[in-house]
């Protein structure tokens, strides 16, 4: 992530991030209420320290039920304050008492039958309460703040989806490479994502250093609020004006099979800047994937913020798939703190072994 471009420029401001868990603070949008009866119990789980793969052993286990009766929409971070939703299907009437599953770690706020299953990506989207240490400059970030609202930041997938030391890109790079053999089908779709995610944020990076925000004719531009696309063969004031007022946006590709969705100048462009990376691109075209898109910047809802001496505490809304990191990297020259001590923990342990 540090080696991508910055729509801005890099922060002057600095600040330190998850000094406790309660200081990233994230709580799911789901895009429909619980139905009240069918096979599904809903629960919506408040946790702290524990990754979402085991909060979701714990459920199976207490409901006596197959790992594979346990769903959920999204992964959440251990070292965080989240609120998740899971799904756990037990035929027949049969009624857990869940809140006997609570801990200091875990609170289950609500539980509820529905009539469907809990499936990944089912989330509109998520609200996240972050509380920042050690603030510097803090009339700079004040700025940074209002051209974030403004403008938005550029999408990039953030460091979670590449693993602990890009360790996901490097087990995709050498699945596509065969020389590297997969046969779990959950952690093949990770390290697939992990190379595409590269892809999309290459083109993102050179994008933005070298045109900016600019239109290109050929560009493959989204309608907003949903997946559908067009091309904008030539950009006249008509598509400028729609968008200028956010009625489409500029996008970058997730790589696949087939042509590419954008044509002349802004194919160019896209072919310049994945010069290097051409045997990702045929590993991800013989693994199946088709062509799709995602919009080149993504632009936080309801955003607020609020400083008291060094602290401030920033609030936001992104649509799902989206990362809070991305939007922090833009705003401040933030340190992971849980991330650093963790980093030092293991290299303790290596300069002991």
């Amino acid at each position: 992530m540090s080696s991508l471009h910055y729509l801005f420029g890099k922060p002057q401001s600095s600040a330190d991030l998850r000094t406790h868990n309660s200081d990233f603070i994230v709580e799911e949008i789901l895009p429909f209420s619980p139905t009240g009866e069918g096979e599904h119990h809903m629960l919506h789980i408040r946790k702290e320290g524990l990754n979402t793969a085991h909060v979701a052993e714990m459920l199976a286990k207490f409901a006596k039920v197959h790992p594979k009766e346990v769903t959920y929409a999204g992964q959440k971070d251990k070292n965080a304050q989240t609120e998740q939703w899971f799904g756990v299907r037990i035929p027949g009437k049969e009624m857990p008492d869940w809140q006997a599953l609570n801990s200091e770690q875990l609170t289950i706020l609500s539980s509820s039958r529905h009539s469907k299953k809990l499936r990944i990506g089912a989330l509109l989207g998520n609200k996240f309460t972050l509380t920042l240490r050690n603030v510097t400059d803090i009339p700079a970030m004040q700025q940074r703040f209002e051209q974030i609202a403004l403008t938005g930041v550029p999408n990039y997938f953030g460091e979670q989806r590449f693993g602990h030391k890009g360790k996901n890109l490097l087990m995709g790079r050498q699945m596509l490479a065969g020389s590297k053999n997969v046969k779990d089908r959950t952690k093949k779709s990770m390290y697939l994502s992990a190379v595409r995610s590269h892809i999309f944020n290459q083109v993102v990076s050179y994008r933005l250093a070298h045109h900016q925000l600019n239109p290109i004719d050929g560009d493959c531009v989204m309608l907003a609020g949903s997946k559908s696309y067009f091309v904008a063969q030539k950009w006249d004031p008509v598509l400028l004006n729609r968008l200028a007022e956010n009625d489409i946006g500029l996008s970058a590709p997730l790589w696949g099979r087939g042509q590419s969705l954008a044509i002349d100048l802004a194919a160019k462009m896209e072919s310049t800047a994945l010069a290097d990376t051409q045997t990702d691109l045929t590993g991800l075209e013989n693994a199946g994937l088709s062509q799709e898109r995602r919009l080149l910047l993504l632009k936080p809802q309801a955003m607020k913020w609020q400083c008291d001496n060094d602290i401030c505490v920033v609030e936001f809304i992104l649509p799902a798939g989206s990362y809070a990191t991305s939007v922090l990297r833009e705003l401040v020259n933030y340190t992971d703190v849980k991330d650093a001590q963790w980093q030092s923990m293991v290299a303790e342990q290596q300069a002991q072994s």
